[in-house]
């Protein structure tokens, strides 16, 4: 499921901050991600791999469009900047230290990715506040 829209910055006069969610293969972790946070207020999001054979691979194209990516673990991170260094510019690139032992919408991964994620965007929700709430 891709919920981004490249190009788009502002809603309704709120700046959209453009985040992509990577990992290995783009079957669990990061589109788990997606998922969780495609319906948050202020962000749009996006999810790749960095396997050449995954069915959503990472591309000039889609870093250029971040503002933030989140890659699953250091060797993400390594991997990426070793194969796009040339397309990563301004953006924030956070390691969020989660390995590949999750399914699909895990409820453990899902409650860490609500945990690890928000203080990088800026987000601050309340203990229990729906995230489709808004603020």
């Amino acid at each position: 499921m891709r919920t981004a829209i490249p190009g788009s910055t502002r809603d309704g006069g709120m700046t959209i901050r453009r985040v992509l969610f990577i990992c290995s293969r783009n079957q669990l972790r990061s589109p788990t991600a997606e998922q969780v946070f495609s319906a948050w207020p202020g962000i749009e999001v996006a999810s790749a791999g960095l396997d050449p054979k995954c069915k959503e691979p990472v591309t000039p194209e889609l870093l250029s469009w971040a503002d933030v990516i989140f890659v699953m673990e250091r060797h993400h991170r390594n991997k990426l900047l070793k194969q796009f260094r040339a397309n990563i510019k301004n953006q924030k690139i956070v390691v969020l230290g989660i390995t590949d032992d999750y399914d699909y919408m895990d409820a453990g991964l899902v409650r860490l990715f609500e945990r690890l994620v928000p203080p990088h965007l800026g987000i601050q929700l309340k203990q229990g506040q729906d995230p489709d709430a808004g603020s």
